[in-house]
């Protein structure tokens, strides 16, 4: 169902460009301008330089941000800062991390995944399952890079389940006892490791075990379907003879079951003005059981240790909510009530915490679409109410995090999340390793 293509991969060459750390960068859709001119002074070869350039004065049609990238990849192949692996591989790839906002003392965690590219399938085909919506203007900026260099510079990730966690013991089996060809703790701490497997019986091997096995895409919608439109625009250009390079796309795969996955919540801020607490609580009353946790302000950190942590627990057989309000010493959670909770036979869309969310707290408490889009987005539950607590915010809204296993049902029904529903994490990083189609 899903068809794995090991390929030429391009890296840096640490002899010609130095520290490894200097030259790659977080996703590109992660940045801020900050960030982004950041990196672009960091390095003269940082991977941003081609993945997010920056704009110049002047710039137009023919000479702009995605043209430089054009010509700086091909500068980069030609003086060998970036050089192509001869053999057929596949990358064999390690992220250790601690899980952020865990408790001091919690131990690390490893994700373990293979770089390598992938047949492109309709996202109707049953092979490979979207669950999040796309926006255009991103399509549109991915589509003019991806024209301009014809180059994957970031993977794509995604998911397959495999229980048994064979396709990763195949490869770990084969870099068993070799040093990675990347070792090195990036800008957050993470520890990134790589290895290049190319022994063909174990790509043989790997590409038959993932054979009849479909894939979830956890982060990179819109390059996946970038990646779909350019393929349709190359095949109007010239009718393809067989297998093409841009008839496959870099990804990141990992098992849904492996331990070392962590899917972050995204917690919502109103910045209109809301009711006061009496009134919000009439307003939900009827369908959520409210708990409130008064505090002082020596008795605040306590008590919102102990109010998430109820969440949390409560969480995990029922939805619940977190809420906090602009001027008011309480945290509130919400429990919904057995009478409005989904029946078994709803969509797994419908009985998603982020679903309920907006359908019975924010549409409730933000009635306008102005107001709904006025809202902020955070991973950090003490963002969130530090949001509010410092007024910067008028409400926090707080969920539990989406389980992995709801990401699967939505996508193999044939829906779609709504915006900003999950955070798989540690992000992959760009420009380990490269698809240079051409």
């Amino acid at each position: 169902m899903s068809t794995i293509i090991p390929f030429h991969g391009v890296q840096y060459d640490t002899t010609i460009v130095g520290d490894i750390t200097q030259v790659v960068a977080p996703p590109y859709d992660i940045i801020d301008a900050a960030g982004q001119k950041a990196l672009h002074d960091r390095h003269q070869q940082n991977i941003i330089r081609l993945e997010l350039g920056l704009d110049q004065p002047g710039d137009g049609p023919t000479h702009n941000r995605y043209t430089r990238a054009a010509l700086t990849l091909c500068d980069w192949l030609k003086n060998g800062a970036l050089k192509r692996d001869t053999e057929p591989t596949l990358y064999y790839h390690t992220i250790e991390y601690t899980a952020p906002y865990a408790p001091p003392g919690s131990p690390t965690k490893t994700l373990k995944g293979i770089l390598t590219t992938v047949k492109l399938e309709a996202l109707d085909s049953g092979h490979i399952y979207p669950h999040e919506n796309t926006r255009s203007a991103a399509k549109t900026d991915r589509l003019n890079l991806l024209e301009a260099c014809r180059s994957n510079f970031s993977p794509i990730w995604s998911l397959y389940s495999d229980p048994r966690g064979s396709v990763m013991g195949l490869l770990e089996g084969a870099v068993k006892g070799k040093p990675a060809q990347v070792d090195f703790r990036d800008d957050v701490g993470c520890r990134q490791q790589l290895w290049a497997v190319t022994d063909p019986s174990v790509l043989k091997q790997a590409i038959e075990a993932l054979r009849s096995t479909p894939l979830f895409i956890a982060d990179g919608h819109h390059r996946y379907e970038t990646a779909l439109n350019y393929q349709k625009l190359r095949r109007q250009q010239a009718p393809p003879v067989g297998q093409q390079p841009y008839d496959s796309v870099l990804m990141l795969l990992t098992a849904l079951e492996d331990p070392g996955l962590t899917v972050l919540p995204t917690h919502r801020v109103t910045t209109t003005p809301l009711p006061p607490y009496d009134h919000v609580q009439s307003l939900l009353a009827a369908t959520f059981d409210l708990q409130e946790f008064p505090f002082t302000a020596a008795t605040q950190a306590a008590t919102r240790a102990t109010f998430i942590e109820t969440m949390r627990s409560t969480g995990r057989t029922i939805p619940v909510f977190g809420l906090a309000l602009k001027g008011d010493n309480r945290y509130v959670t919400l429990s919904l009530k057995p009478a409005h909770r989904p029946p078994a036979q709803a969509s797994p869309r419908a009985k998603l915490d982020v679903s309920l969310l907006q359908q019975l707290v924010v549409a409730t408490l933000c009635q306008t679409p102005q107001e709904q889009e006025a809202i902020l987005y955070t991973k950090d539950d003490h963002e969130a109410l530090d949001w509010v607590a410092k007024g910067a915010g008028t409400g926090a809204l707080l969920l539990n995090a989406t389980k992995v296993s709801e990401v699967q049902a939505v996508a193999t029904a044939g829906e779609r999340m709504p915006h900003k529903s999950t955070y798989f994490f540690p992000k992959p990083l760009t420009g380990l390793v490269i698809n240079v189609m051409e």
